[in-house]
């Protein structure tokens, strides 16, 4: 079992314009809703790929029933804390003249003391049994980076680690068994520029020193770092068939690596797995609404090259 916690889910408007233009009035040609955010997509990756997942997100407001009704055509296995604050709404604007991608996010609204002591009881009790347990996400404002590492400290099974920052250093002395920051993350938790390869295989050993067994950083479409027990590995991606919408490829990392893990695959063919999936979702219009006969072959091609260091 699969158990994805997170505490700032989206409800998504994705719009698509033939042509995109600021400051003038642009009509949309293609516009979806979808469940969205760290959490969510990342549960829908793991459900895609045949995972047995369970999600636990925190979700308020009018956009609650939305999200439900959206996430009821798979069938995905949930539990709520309901909060006060609603559930925001995030904005994904496509141009398809340019091929750019423009996210306007909300930020999520304060969680109560009283409804972040819901969550944490809700995590201890859904994770008691869990093989593998995804903690996704940033925290809503005002609520204390220590949170994360009472979220840690109640897992067993193995622990991957989605997100950056003092609350993900906060973590590493738990000794997660994977942290998956993006290269921009990794700055940030470290507090320093990563700008070089070098910089990133610094910065793996970092998080290894401080208590990580695994680190995955991953730096849009080009090759991503893996660092373990046997050594630094490069990941080189394949190259998708076409660029539709990169949002949730991240998340779609997290999720598949989660569920290769759950079903006893090794580090290396959750990593292929993991970068299958993101180059699966960059193809598509949702976020992480996999096709699983299409991960399979992209995983095949992914390649993993050891690296001197």
């Amino acid at each position: 079992m699969i158990v994805i916690g997170g505490l700032t889910p989206a409800w998504q408007h994705i719009l698509v314009f033939d042509e995109f233009r600021c400051g003038t009035v642009n009509r949309a040609a293609e516009t979806v809703w979808c469940a969205s955010g760290k959490v969510l997509n990342a549960a829908l990756a793991a459900y895609h790929l045949n995972g047995l997942v369970r999600v636990l997100a925190a979700v308020g407001g009018r956009t609650r029933r939305q999200i439900e009704d959206d996430l009821e055509i798979f069938e995905l296995d949930y539990r709520w804390v309901v909060t006060e604050a609603p559930t925001r709404v995030c904005v994904t604007v496509i141009d398809r003249a340019t091929g750019e991608v423009t996210e306007l996010v909300e930020e999520a609204g304060p969680l109560s003391t009283k409804e972040l002591e819901q969550f944490y009881q809700a995590w201890k009790e859904e994770t008691a049994k869990a093989t593998v347990a995804l903690v996704i996400g940033s925290l809503p404002p005002g609520t204390d980076p220590q949170f994360y590492r009472r979220l840690v400290s109640a897992c067993g099974g193995k622990v991957i680690l989605d997100f950056a920052g003092p609350g993900l250093r906060e973590c590493l002395s738990l000794r997660p068994f994977l942290v998956k920051p993006n290269r921009q993350e990794l700055a940030r938790t470290l507090e320093r520029p990563i700008d070089s390869p070098q910089a990133i295989w610094e910065g793996i050993r970092q998080l290894q020193a401080w208590g990580a067994e695994w680190v995955l950083v991953t730096d849009g479409g080009s090759p991503a770092w893996l660092g373990g027990p046997e050594g630094l590995f490069s990941v080189l991606p394949p190259s998708p068939a076409r660029k539709v919408n990169p949002i949730g490829s991240g998340d779609a990392v997290a999720g598949a690596i989660a569920t290769a893990l759950s079903q006893g695959k090794d580090m290396f063919e959750a990593v292929r797995l993991g970068i299958a999936a993101a180059v699966d979702n960059l193809e598509q219009l949702l976020p992480c609404r996999l096709r699983p006969s299409r991960v399979a072959e992209l995983a095949s091609q992914v390649v993993l090259q050891p690296v001197a260091g």
